[in-house]
């Protein structure tokens, strides 16, 4: 039978873990997300089938729901797709990780002058997790503006989920060659791959092989909404469980066309084992998200 998303907290018990540690996770100030879901609910015209937001709920809803699915810890995730917008986001993020109890501090960078700056700032602050958008910010990793920022992130470790892959549309700047000349520069650099970098699949996973600090997230990774469009190609299952300390749970919550738990299935039905599991929906997120484990004691 499918997984439920009532089931999930007795699912985390019996699998011997607290709960989910979900590193790709989006709250958004309430005009930037009326505009994501937006974008959305237009991308069937693009992708040639609807893409209905499961979780189109006000943000005390959407919290309460993340609660009760298990999430430990809520990330934020915002990302500027124009020049002037990331320090106002980075003081948005700053506020919902003061008000949010189990928020995960996170903050975003764009190529652009003042972006040390502020970056620097938001480290201060306390932020503990980066995300950025090449596809939807149109701009390129390696771009010299960010060479400061990748210096700061990579003195700090602190991890940077990265879109970067071609799905579900390519961009100017997507692709595995743009990241591989940033880490070529900056080789320690703590980078998570979002959604896997599909549909450039093994082309990630070869990055992840050659650089130890890198990392892939299983967001909408064996879904049957990805599986229909951008399926993964022969033998990447096996290499996902032979990379198992390097992927980390990723969902997208709350904009995704399907329940929560069919991530969660979608993982389960690999059939790469319990302990692989315990990995990659526990472990990993949780040593990149830095919170404490009592599965380690």
């Amino acid at each position: 039978m499918p997984l439920t998303d009532e089931q999930l907290p007795r699912f985390c018990r019996e699998l011997g873990i607290p709960g989910l540690a979900d590193i790709h996770v989006h709250f958004l100030p309430e005009r930037m997300l009326d505009k994501v879901w937006a974008y959305f609910d237009t991308a069937g015209e693009r992708l040639g089938r609807p893409w209905p937001i499961q979780y189109r709920l006000p943000e005390p809803d959407r919290l309460r729901i993340a609660r009760r699915l298990g999430l430990r810890a809520i990330p934020s995730l915002t990302y500027p797709h124009k020049p002037g917008m990331a320090r106002w986001l980075n003081e948005w993020c700053a506020d919902f990780a003061a008000r949010v109890p189990d928020a995960v501090h996170s903050a975003t960078l764009y190529p652009e002058p003042d972006a040390p700056d502020y970056l620097a700032r938001a480290l201060a602050a306390g932020a503990r997790l980066i995300k950025m958008h090449v596809q939807v910010g149109a701009f390129a990793p390696d771009d010299p503006l960010l060479d400061p920022c990748w210096e700061q992130l990579q003195a700090t470790g602190v991890p940077i989920v990265i879109h970067c892959g071609s799905g579900p549309q390519p961009g100017a700047f997507t692709g595995v060659s743009p990241i591989a000349r940033v880490l070529d520069r900056f080789p320690d650099l703590v980078l998570v791959i979002a959604h896997a970098g599909l549909p450039e699949y093994h082309a990630f996973a070869d990055l992840v092989e050659r650089h130890p600090r890198v990392h892939l997230d299983t967001t909408m990774v064996g879904t049957d909404f990805t599986q229909a469009r951008w399926p993964m190609p022969s033998g990447y299952a096996g290499r996902l469980a032979e990379l198992a300390d390097r992927v980390a749970l990723g969902s997208d919550f709350p904009n995704i066309p399907y329940p929560y738990a069919h991530q969660i299935e979608s993982l389960v039905r690999l059939d790469h084992g319990e302990d692989w599991l315990r990995t990659v929906l526990w472990r990993n997120g949780a040593r990149l998200m830095g919170l404490s484990d009592p599965t380690d004691r």
